[in-house]
Formats: structure tokens, sequence, C-alpha cells
């Protein structure tokens, strides 16, 4: 049996290689853009709500493997949530990532623990996170995060 690493490893490569939700959705009526200068990764995250509820989300951009998976498995996680449930979850994989949340809570997102070990990819990790956020809070602008 793989060690778990491996098998946490391949699901972000495999995610990374072959993004879902990868498009620039025609009908969204949210959107933000966030930028990593550390690294160069820039994303568009487009939404489209239906009263509290996310509708369908994706997003389109370019960055590393762990940026661009983490984009990807989020607009799996939040389609069909609502807002609340969409902060909720960024509240916890933002703690796995920095070392202080629990895997059980994240499901398939728990891929994502062994980025605590490396401080400086939490950004990398984050990124679409920040701008779905900024999305949802309606904010212009680049979201960065420096």
């Amino acid at each position: 049996m793989p060690d778990l690493r491996e098998l946490y490893q391949e699901v972000i490569l495999e995610h990374s290689k072959a993004p879902r939700n990868y498009c620039e959705m025609e009908t969204a009526n949210h959107t933000a853009e966030g930028y990593n200068p550390l690294c160069g990764d820039h994303f568009t995250v487009y939404l489209n709500l239906d009263g509290d509820s996310i509708r369908d989300i994706s997003f389109q951009g370019s960055g590393c493997a762990i940026s661009t998976a983490s984009a990807s498995m989020m607009t799996q996680s939040v389609k069909g949530k609502t807002r609340v449930e969409a902060e909720i979850l960024f509240d916890q994989f933002h703690k796995l990532v920095t070392a202080n949340g629990s895997r059980a809570e994240l499901g398939k997102l728990a891929v994502f623990s062994g980025v605590s070990q490396f401080p400086v990819r939490v950004k990398c990790a984050t990124l679409a996170w920040h701008t779905l956020h900024a999305s949802l809070e309606g904010k212009q602008g680049t979201v960065s995060t420096e």
C-alpha cells in the first residue's frame, strides 16, 4: 500500500494537470483576481451566486502545482454551499495548511496537510481561497498573498 504522503502527492499532481472547473464562466455575477508575487501564481475566480448559495464556481489562470490543485479542489468543495459554509471551509482549510487544523473536518482537502511543513507554500495553497473570499465579499482589485 502506498504511503499516505505519496497518495496525497498523486492527488495534487492529478488536479494540477487536469484541474476541475477550469474555465471562464459566462454567467458569473461575482469575480475576483488573486496574485502571489512570490512565485507568480495568478488566478481569477468566477462565481454565480443565487442569493446566498454558490450555484457555480470556476477559475482561470496559471500557477504552480499546489496552487492549481488547491483552486481545482476548492471549486469542487464549495459548489452548492452557502457563503457561510464556504467561509467556514476556508477557515478550516487555512488552519490545516498552517498546522493548526484537523484533517478530519476537510475530507478530500486533507491532501494539503503536508503544506504546513513548507511555510512558503502556504501562500500557494491559500491563494484561490483568499480570492474566493474576496469574490464573496464583492471586493474590487487584486487580492495579493503579500
